[in-house]
């Protein structure tokens, strides 16, 4: 899945992107509002890690922004501000979710786990499509009682399809969801990692579970 970090202190930025990003997580981050505005239109995200102490524009005029241009990306306002009247406010505005600073980056990453599958209506942290189980919070991965081993990139891959399974995802819905701002991948990269998913998933004897629609995308389950 693909997050966003608007936070302006240098130091927890890079934590939380690092955090995210060893979760498996693809990871914009910014510590500037107008910047973080611009990267939340702009791009299409899972979850957005949002401040409200910000400089050029708040966390909450950011939301606000968001919520009224029909923007679906879940937030998990991030903040030092712990009244109740600061939480309140920031729910009613359209937040997801409220973490006050300091907290435990585990605590932050299983917010974010559960936002992001919120937003694909999984809240099941595991993953059964046909005999292929994902256990999304230890990213562990079975077809059967075999374990199959992923890279990080393969599995960010693999989680984003099953979410999404049934639908034909299309590679410019992939390339956005599993892929940082930043990336200098090759254009044929999706189609260079779906064939390595397929090599570590396929087995003799049972049925493909990733199938190409053509000219639309790929599909994860039954045969379309």
């Amino acid at each position: 899945m693909r997050v966003l970090v608007v936070e302006d202190y240098p130091p927890l930025q890079r934590a939380v992107a690092k955090g995210l990003r060893e979760a498996g997580f693809a990871v914009d981050a910014t510590g500037d509002g107008e910047e973080g505005l611009w990267y939340a239109t702009t791009n299409d995200y899972d979850v957005i890690v949002l401040d409200l102490m910000l400089p050029g524009l708040d966390g909450l005029a950011i939301l606000k922004r968001l919520r009224s241009d029909g923007r679906p990306a879940h937030v998990l306002i991030l903040t030092a501000k712990d009244t109740v009247a600061d939480r309140v406010r920031g729910l009613d505005l359209g937040a997801d979710d409220y973490l006050v600073k300091p907290f435990a980056l585990e605590e932050l990453l299983a917010r974010v786990r559960a936002l992001a599958r919120r937003a694909y209506r999984a809240k099941n942290p595991c993953l059964e499509i046909g005999d292929l189980r994902i256990e999304t919070t230890k990213q562990r991965v079975y077809r059967g009682r075999e374990s199959v081993h992923l890279t990080p990139r393969e599995y960010a891959l693999l989680e984003y399809l099953a979410m999404r399974a049934g639908e034909t995802v299309s590679r410019t819905d992939i390339w956005e969801h599993v892929y940082e701002f930043t990336s200098e991948a090759d254009s044929n990269v999706v189609d260079v990692y779906i064939a390595y998913l397929r090599r570590k998933l396929e087995r003799p004897g049972k049925p493909p579970l990733i199938h190409t629609v053509r000219g639309r995308g790929y599909s994860l389950g039954a045969a379309p």
